[in-house]
């Protein structure tokens, strides 16, 4: 193995199996490929990457492809700097004879910006289900941010399945915390968290949030006397900015509460909003959609499920963040001419394989 700090080898031995799935993780993903190829039984692969001194990247396949279904795993929190190593991971697997390539990507990027709201915007929640739909055969998420789509297929063109973690956060409330009463975000949120507490048996809330910008949000709470005795749990699908989870526990303290536990789909937590929420709750749980330090319920087994049986993937709760709204003349125009021409020279053509 070369000692430039530039390389990036992800090793494991090779089975030599070409009747096992074959689980390649990009770097930083190695865990959780991992954790998915011992669920199922898959073999896991070996991918090498390193930069050139003009910043490119070379990358090298280790394992055998060919004639193999392959799965790559790479969550997709803070793509930029990666994504061009995925699509050339997949690109690579496909020249090298790959049967499928499937994407496993826990957390899905790009899915805020799905309608035009300022001239000349990009809608890049089409440009980027474009990109990936032209590189993989399928992909494997979960708990994407669905705003104005009703499903994944409304965006990719490829066989999309959205997964949904909402049952193992109500495993781990219901194993680890005594008395909870469940509290939701905001309003969009009651029937998921409603879902949750009713399969913990416990009693629920939900705040009241006004969002006055990416990092300003003023939250309201409901009379919570009667719950006194119980311990908060704050769940939400996701912590970006951390906002709505921080002005939340401030809140409950406020009301004379005891600090909150609070449990999450993707711990994303840009900058230092981690830091800030940490002093305000007993505990911040996390899965391990986005590899982060309060990660403590594993999404692999029920992937590997999902994947070994696609008739256990069922609708689950699933969290929309408000009703699809209905587009006006524009926004129609502008979904009707995407794509507006075939999928540029460089990303090759793609042939899809027994979806």
């Amino acid at each position: 193995m070369s000692d430039d700090p530039t390389i990036r080898v992800t090793t494991f031995e090779n089975a030599g199996n070409a009747s096992r799935n074959l689980v390649i993780p990009l770097a930083g993903n190695e865990s959780f490929a991992r954790l998915l190829a011992d669920a199922e039984d898959w073999e896991l692969g070996a991918v090498e990457t390193r930069s050139f001194p003009d910043g490119e990247t070379y990358l090298r396949i280790l394992s055998d492809v060919e004639d193999r279904s392959v799965i790559f795993v790479c969550t997709l929190a803070r793509p930029d700097a990666g994504f061009l190593r995925l699509v050339f991971a997949a690109d690579g697997a496909r020249s090298l004879g790959a049967r499928s390539i499937t994407l496993i990507a826990p957390y899905l990027a790009y899915m805020r910006q799905d309608r035009r709201f300022q001239t000349g915007e990009a809608v890049t929640s089409l440009s980027f289900a474009r990109l990936l739909s032209s590189s993989f055969d399928r992909l494997v998420t979960v708990d994407p941010h669905l705003h104005r789509y009703l499903a994944l297929t409304d965006l990719y063109s490829m066989p999309a399945i959205a997964l949904h973690a909402a049952p193992l956060l109500a495993d781990w409330i219901a194993t680890n915390v005594d008395n909870p009463l469940l509290i939701g975000p905001d309003t969009e949120s009651e029937q998921w968290v409603a879902a949750i507490a009713a399969q913990v048996g416990a009693p629920y809330a939900v705040a009241r949030k006004i969002r006055h910008g990416d990092r300003n949000v003023d939250i309201e709470l409901p009379d919570l006397s009667r719950w006194r005795d119980r311990q908060p749990v704050l769940v939400d699908d996701i912590a970006s900015s951390g906002r709505t989870l921080i002005e939340a526990a401030r809140q409950l303290a406020l009301r004379g509460l005891t600090l909150p536990i609070v449990v999450i789909v993707h711990a994303i937590f840009a900058g230092d909003a981690f830091e800030q929420l940490s002093p305000l709750c007993r505990r911040i749980v996390s899965t391990d959609s986005v590899s982060h330090a309060s990660n403590a319920i594993a999404l692999a087994p029920m992937i590997g499920r999902a994947l070994a049986g696609p008739e256990a993937v069922g609708g689950g709760n699933v969290r929309h963040r408000c009703p699809p709204e209905p587009m006006d003349e524009v926004d129609r125009a502008g979904v009707d001419s995407f794509p507006a021409s075939d999928p540029p020279s460089w990303m090759g053509g793609v042939e899809r394989h027994g979806d």
